[in-house]
Order: structure tokens, then sequence, then C-alpha cells
């Protein structure tokens, strides 16, 4: 999986989540601890990549060494351990931000959730940023850029002096409290998104590649060996980019299974010519198959 790091060095944008997986026989670790799945995905720029790698634990010292030549954009959620990774601009997510105020908003007594409340109107604040996202889906980036400026800004202009506000008078314990200092706490990193027009506004994209993995876990349940969640990675990173390709993941791999045992897998072109945004891949392996 290391060697993949190569692939991503050459992307502006890397977005980042984990999640985690139980590995039954892992050296000097009960078999109820718990490892951590890791996915690495390309933004809009080129071919979507889908790279996921295990690991033992969540400490920020595995995206540090998986991420070690990257120094663009990092999007990830709001977690400390992408903190450490050097040279690179962290962008947080929004959706996390706006998941606070709705949780907050849902534990309160329905007659206190009014629209006046204080977290309703934090998420009024999130729900008119994404409002702008939807409209901006289809623009250049460069059209996204200017327009996020001109549309996004005045409006998280606003969320931040009322969040500045809300500190003041709210209890820091509550509910409501605590999306206020989430926010204030990221709150740079939250409105990274208007440094790039490439840039999203949440981390959903990395949340939908790694859903494969957490639905197939809930089957699976858990990895017998660290060999095994290493082979595990591996298998899904082939599957989840041939999705994001287009691609139709039983044909590819029999596609791959039959072709790569006789070839050169040490001449580079031979390999890239299998990669799942190649020119190269059968009309079988494709979900625009009109054939099929």
């Amino acid at each position: 999986m290391r060697e993949c790091t190569t692939i991503y060095c050459k992307k502006d944008i890397i977005c980042a989540d984990e999640t985690e997986v139980q590995v039954l026989h892992e050296p000097g670790r009960a078999a109820t601890t718990n490892s951590y799945m890791w996915v690495y995905r390309t933004g809009r720029d080129g071919p979507p990549i889908v790279l996921f790698e295990y690991q033992t634990t969540r400490a920020g010292k595995h995206p540090k060494k998986f991420l070690e030549n990257f120094k663009s954009y990092l999007c990830t959620d709001g977690y400390a351990g992408y903190n450490s990774i050097p040279s690179i601009t962290r962008i947080c997510c929004f959706v996390h931000a706006r998941r606070k105020f709705d949780e907050a908003l849902k534990v309160l007594p329905k007659t206190k959730r009014t629209k006046t409340c204080a977290a309703q109107e934090g998420l009024d604040f999130c729900n008119k940023l994404f409002d702008i996202e939807k409209d901006l889906k289809e623009v250049s980036v460069e059209e996204r850029y200017a327009l996020r400026l001109e549309k996004s800004k005045p409006v998280l202009d606003d969320f931040y002096s009322w969040l500045k506000i809300q500190r003041k008078v709210l209890t820091p314990k509550s509910a409501t409290g605590n999306a206020i200092q989430y926010c204030l706490n990221l709150w740079d990193k939250l409105c990274g998104f208007l440094l790039d027009g490439r840039l999203y506004i949440d981390n959903n994209i990395t949340e939908r590649s790694i859903k494969s993995f957490v639905i197939s876990r809930k089957n699976f349940l858990f990895c017998n060996t660290p060999s095994g969640a290493t082979a595990s990675a591996i298998i899904y990173s082939i599957i989840q980019t041939a999705r994001e390709n287009n691609l139709k993941p039983f044909e590819y791999l029999k596609y791959l299974l039959h072709m790569l045992p006789n070839s050169d897998v040490n001449d580079q072109k031979i390999l890239d010519s299998y990669l799942p945004w190649s020119k190269d891949i059968p009309e079988v392996c494709k979900f625009n198959n009109n054939s099929i």
C-alpha cells in the first residue's frame, strides 16, 4: 500500500477518513482491541482514486507517514490526529459542524425548538451555506471560487459574529454550547473551502467511499490476522476505485485476474494500462456498456 502514495502526491487535494476494524490475532493485543482502516482519496481533479490502509491504531503518525510527501490541501473531519502532518493546508468538514447543531436541536424539549433558539439559528447558518453550494455544483472552478467569496463569505462572517456572542450566553457543556465551541475551535479550517474552487465544503465524498467497508464489516465482523486486514485494504481500494471510475467491480477484477498473470508487472506502462481510468479497459467492465 505504501507505494500508492506516489499516485496521491501528484494530486493537489486529498480527502481522508478512518473507521474501526477488529483484528483477532494481532501480536501483543487483545482480540477485542479496535484497529483502524484509513481511507485516502482524491478530490475533484483527475480520475478518482480511493486507497484503504490498515493500521493498528488511530494515532496521527499513520496519516503523517502515508502523506509524508504531500504538501497541499487535506480535507478531513475535526479529528486532531491529522494535525501532525506537516506542509498541508487542513480543510475541515462543515457537515460535522452542522450535525452538532442538528443534534443539539433534537435533544431540546419540543416546546423549545423554535426558530429563535440558538440550536436552530446555528443550523440555519449551516443550511444557508449548503444551499449556496447546491447552486454552485455545476459551475466552473473559477466561478465557484468567486461566487463563494461573494455569497458564502458574508454568511460565514455573520455566523462567526453570532458564534462569539452565543459563546458568552450559553452554557459550554450544553449540546448547543458544545456545537458553538466546536465551530470556534475549527473556524479557520471550516472556512478553508473558500481558498480554492476545487475544494468541498464537506468530507461527504470520503464518507461515501468508506461506507462500503462499514456496511461489509457488519457482515464479516472482524479480520483474522493483520495480513488479512491488509489484504482487505487492497481489495477495497481496487473495488472502490473501480466503482468511482464507472467500472463494474466484478468484471474488472475478472479482467485483472485474467491478464496480470501473463503480463510483465515490472513494466510501468503495462501496469498503467490496467488502472481503472485507463482507456485500455475493455467495455465489458464499464457500466455504460449498452450491450449488457
